[in-house]
């Protein structure tokens, strides 16, 4: 699905400031979960996060900028371990359970077009999904500080 050109600006600016503002959060905490469960309700609550991640995945282990991250992954264990993260992150019932995202990623030779691949198939997943696209900015602005731990190549 393409981007019109005023969303794509939109969002680039939300991941900045997110993660500008990220940048001066604590370093043991990289995602702080929000007070309420509006945007856990936005995505469908448990059973549209788990719909969102099951697809997300498929997506990421094809995609040819992504692939070699995941095509080896534990899927049913990876889509369950995202599903949790963007609950917990969006205000919903469920808390992560597992390594710290530094410990999981540091190995990994993740660099930032990486990333932001990523982020481009998971923006991909959301608009297939029809979530809003507001919702898909609070979420990635929730999900951005996280960079921090992911990226750890030139």
């Amino acid at each position: 699905m393409n981007f019109h050109r005023p969303h794509c600006l939109l969002l680039a600016a939300t991941l900045a400031l997110a993660t500008a503002t990220a940048a001066h959060a604590q370093a043991t905490s990289s995602v702080t979960p929000l007070p309420n469960d509006a945007l856990y309700q936005q995505f469908g609550g448990q059973p549209g996060l788990t719909k969102l991640m099951d697809e997300f995945v498929e997506r990421l282990v094809v995609d040819p900028r992504t692939e070699r991250f995941f095509k080896n992954a534990n899927k049913p264990h990876l889509k369950a371990q995202l599903t949790d993260q963007l609950c917990e992150v969006s205000g919903g019932p469920c808390k992560l359970k597992g390594p710290a995202m530094a410990d999981v990623h540091g190995n990994m030779g993740i660099n930032k077009g990486d990333f932001n691949a990523l982020v481009e198939v998971l923006q991909q997943t959301m608009n297939a999904q029809g979530i809003p696209f507001a919702a898909q900015n609070r979420m990635l602005a929730q999900l951005a500080p996280m960079h921090r731990d992911i990226i750890t190549a030139e």
